[in-house]
């Protein structure tokens, strides 16, 4: 208990770590904390200390707050049903501009890496992000030294290619962001080490190989590495584009910078999982609604559940009584609910 705030990774979760007193959990980049470790965390604040602490009362289940650019598609489908408040920052910082965002076929890699050129020679900097190989990090890593070699070599020979993945030292990944910084590095090929943290003004341009391999969520926060500062900057997604699914990601990338309206089509798309459980992705059978359709409904009754609660919160009104049972039987599995 003599340590008021704790910032850290998932380390935070290990069964090994206790809080004398947890009242506040604060998760960033929510769509990097699985259901179940959003849960373990939350438990934190209900465990009682071993050792030679005296254990204060229990204080339950801490408040949560969690924060993204992208909600994810089950957090805002569940934010519909009332089980979340959302508060929405819809503005740039000052000075900053909208990202330009475009979307080109492989054919037209050429004319992508001439249009890099030019505002490289502007001044600016740019990235380019290597597909993404799920396979395996050690193939992810080859093809983006692969990617850095060939545009070193047969690309941009005169200027200073740099390169960063998983598989690099912390030092090393250190000394790279810090000449890139500096201006030193020109162009830096990365994996997707970069989605989060990486804060470079000067670099106003981004190219994304194989797009199509992403999610919506992933390529919007790999494009918010961009539009840093008060240049204006460019996302350029490359990808062949071939199924519907590819075709549809990419026009919506290209037709907004709104992280909820991303959200809402990645919903469409995916599906928002489980209400009841931890499968993050796929369509849930519901027996009278569409979350789709029906999203005027579904904010009038979550209205209305306030409501009751409000007036009677323990459902004690023979009005509530077959309700009130139906939620006790159900009460685990609400419990699940209410950690996304």
């Amino acid at each position: 208990g003599q340590t008021q705030i704790v910032i850290g990774t998932h380390a935070l979760i290990q069964e090994g770590v206790q809080f004398r007193k947890l009242g506040l959990v604060i998760v960033d980049e929510q769509h990097r904390f699985g259901v179940m470790q959003r849960a373990a965390l939350m438990d934190k604040g209900s465990q009682t200390l071993g050792g030679d602490f005296k254990s204060p009362p229990s204080i339950g289940a801490p408040d949560v707050l969690v924060m993204t650019a992208t909600p994810i598609p089950r957090t805002l489908t569940l934010t519909l049903y009332g089980d979340l408040d959302v508060s929405i920052i819809d503005e740039l910082p000052p000075g900053r501009k909208p990202i330009k965002t475009h979307w080109k076929q492989i054919g037209e890699r050429k004319k992508v890496y001439a249009a890099l050129r030019t505002l490289i020679d502007q001044g600016r900097q740019g990235y380019v992000v290597c597909p993404l190989i799920e396979e395996s990090e050690k193939l992810q890593v080859q093809a983006a030294t692969e990617l850095a070699e060939f545009l070193q070599t047969e690309v941009f020979p005169d200027l200073n290619i740099g390169l960063l993945h998983g598989g690099m030292k912390s030092d090393e990944k250190d000394s790279v962001m810090t000449s890139f910084r500096a201006g030193e590095i020109h162009i830096l090929v990365s994996t997707t080490v970069i989605e989060v943290g990486v804060d470079v003004p000067n670099a106003t341009v981004m190219v994304i190989e194989d797009a199509d391999r992403f999610g919506l969520a992933q390529l919007h926060q790999l494009r918010g590495r961009v539009g840093r500062g008060d240049e204006q900057s460019y996302c350029v997604m490359i990808c062949e584009g071939n199924s519907q699914d590819s075709i549809k990601r990419m026009t919506t990338m290209a037709s907004t910078n709104d992280g909820f309206v991303i959200a809402e089509e990645d919903l469409k798309l995916r599906g928002p999982g489980e209400f009841y459980g931890t499968k993050q992705s796929g369509m849930p059978e519901l027996t009278i609604t569409d979350i789709f359709r029906d999203i005027p409904i579904l904010e009038l009754a979550r209205e209305e559940a306030f409501k009751v609660i409000e007036k009677d919160p323990n459902l004690s009104h023979p009005a509530f009584a077959r309700l009130k049972r139906n939620l006790v039987k159900k009460y685990e599995a609400f419990e699940l609910v209410t950690v996304s």
